[in-house]
């Protein structure tokens, strides 16, 4: 399987089997994520971005897949993600390099998939 189908079926089979545990609180966190993420005095495509950065430096690699996935989406172009790559790291220091490394493979997944 290729890594955006794994990543995005993984996602889903467990949202739904945490969701389905029908508890409030993190009902509501959930909900609250996918909120936030709306168009409001910042467009979503925006959010997106910020997202992507903020997950780069708390390095959490599931989070910057799934903006990776919404960026790509939201039609943003190579050379602007690494715009925001640079900006992450720079915030986050040498210790999100790693993390850059996971993103820009899943980037370029998310790149080859769409000129399959």
């Amino acid at each position: 399987m290729d890594p955006v189908a794994e990543f995005n079926t993984y996602r889903e089979k467990m949202n739904e089997r945490i969701l389905t545990a029908d508890n409030k609180v993190l009902k509501r966190i959930f909900n609250l994520d996918t909120n936030t993420f709306n168009d409001g005095a910042l467009p979503s495509r925006t959010k997106e971005l910020l997202g992507l950065v903020a997950s780069m430096v708390l390095r959490c690699d599931d989070c910057v897949k799934y903006h990776l996935g919404k960026c790509h989406e939201e039609g943003y172009t190579s050379e602007e993600v690494f715009e925001v790559f640079a900006i992450a790291n720079l915030i986050g220091g040498t210790i999100v390099i790693p993390h850059l490394r996971r993103a820009v493979d899943y980037w370029d997944s998310l790149q080859n998939k769409e000129n399959v």
